[in-house]
């Protein structure tokens, strides 16, 4: 059965996942778009904390977590957001329908192998600023993303002590269409700029976990993302359009493609968490990211006031599970999440740093009989601020996660 899902996911999300608007921030304006992926939802139900040597579920940030795999796992989330931006003077809701990631975990006795799809980040815009006597007024629209494959690898040492490490193919397609006109002469000037991206990167990781005091483990994890280039091709179209009310264009003239090539610097990445628990019973960690500042602005997103610094993140969170293997109280095994996070997202407009803050909680409803659950999340949070002219996004993010569990390269026994 779980062979057959894993075709019919595949083939959904090749066909949907990847021409998905999965923003509509205008911060994602800037660099590579808004970076949506914070890891499978199980993680982000606890701030993103991800430190236990789990056995059912997939850990997508840290590779080494591959090699505890006991069973083939499945996992597939999506997410519904609903976000309120507001401006000093003006406000607007937008939704949005989102897969967030695919992944398949294979157990291979000491080793665990992981593969999948990830939908990376997003653009998905549409800004319009009235101009004054002396300027023009202009529209900006922006689609497109970065997606990554990804397949890794897990290694378990010894009892406790596990490392990995995976290679990602990141790829994908940012347009970005800007149109300046002059009230009530209905012909302007449109600027559209497609972008093609590709490149490779590399991520090692390492998780360690041993008995602190009787029931009580300590568990840690600690992953390293190398310093990567994606190639940026570029294609510059300058025509004249006519446009109505919706701003559908029609082109009028239009000069010849301008074509360049770029490579935009992904910084390396740390990530550091620690925390303690009883397994499958209660947890609590926290973690810490720091990136170093991007290169990653292009030709056509590389405003005057507009900068990058250091990238941070710190997170709080963990579950508690009353009694996992109760045969009475369904309840009793339901995982309760919750969490907190904090991130200094390393983009400065007008001198204001871009900070984004969520609090988090979930359940993980076990399905009766099998080893696998379905995870149902809620994220609360706000990105941005109001001042400098800017934009804040206040969000709710109800996401559904599946991680599906099977024995599979099983051999047959005869008496």
């Amino acid at each position: 059965m779980i062979k057959k899902i894993i075709v019919s996911a595949c083939l959904l999300l090749s066909l949907v996942s990847f021409a998905q608007e999965g923003t509509s921030s205008p911060y994602s304006f800037y660099g590579i778009g808004d970076v949506r992926f914070k890891g499978t939802l199980e993680n982000r139900s606890m701030g993103g904390i991800a430190i236990e040597q789990d056995s059912i579920h997939m850990n997508l940030q840290n590779p080494a977590s591959f090699a505890s795999l006991k069973l083939t796992t499945f996992s597939l989330g999506g997410t519904q957001a609903s976000t309120k931006l507001k401006t000093d003077t003006e406000s607007s809701n937008a939704r949005r329908t989102t897969l967030d990631y695919l992944a398949v975990g294979l157990p291979l006795g000491k080793f665990g192998l992981g593969f999948g799809l990830i939908p990376y980040s997003s653009v998905g815009y549409k800004i319009r600023t009235a101009g004054s006597l002396t300027e023009n007024n202009q529209s900006f629209n922006g689609k497109g993303g970065l997606n990554k494959a990804f397949i890794g690898l897990g290694y378990k040492i010894m009892k406790g002590l596990s490392i990995g490490a995976d290679v990602n193919y990141n790829f994908g397609k940012i347009e970005t269409n800007n149109f300046e006109y002059i009230t009530d002469i209905a012909i302007g000037t449109r600027e559209l700029n497609t972008v093609d991206l590709s490149g490779v990167n590399f991520n090692a990781g390492v998780m360690y976990q041993t008995k602190f005091y009787k029931k009580i483990s300590f568990f840690s994890s600690f992953n390293y993302s190398l310093e990567s280039t994606l190639k940026a091709k570029n294609t510059r179209n300058i025509a004249t359009a006519l446009y109505d009310l919706n701003f559908d264009l029609s082109v009028v003239d239009v000069l010849e493609d301008v074509k360049t090539e770029r490579n935009l610097k992904m910084p390396s990445k740390y990530a550091a968490s620690a925390g303690f628990g009883e397994a499958r019973k209660w947890l609590i960690g926290v973690g810490y990211t720091f990136q170093e500042p991007s290169s990653i602005s292009n030709n056509y997103n590389s405003p005057g006031n507009v900068t990058y610094e250091k990238h941070s993140k710190y997170s709080i969170g963990g579950y508690y599970m009353p009694n996992y293997n109760s045969f009475t109280s369904y309840a009793k095994r339901i995982t309760y999440r919750g969490g907190f996070r904090f991130e200094n997202t390393g983009l400065v407009i007008n001198t204001e740093p871009i900070q984004d803050m969520a609090v988090t909680v979930g359940v993980g409803l076990p399905l009766t009989g099998t080893f696998s659950n379905v995870n149902i999340g809620l994220e609360l949070g706000k990105r941005g601020t109001t001042a400098a002219n800017l934009v804040e996004e206040n969000y709710a993010n109800v996401s559904v996660g599946f991680s599906l569990n099977e024995q599979w390269f099983v051999k047959r026994k005869f008496n």
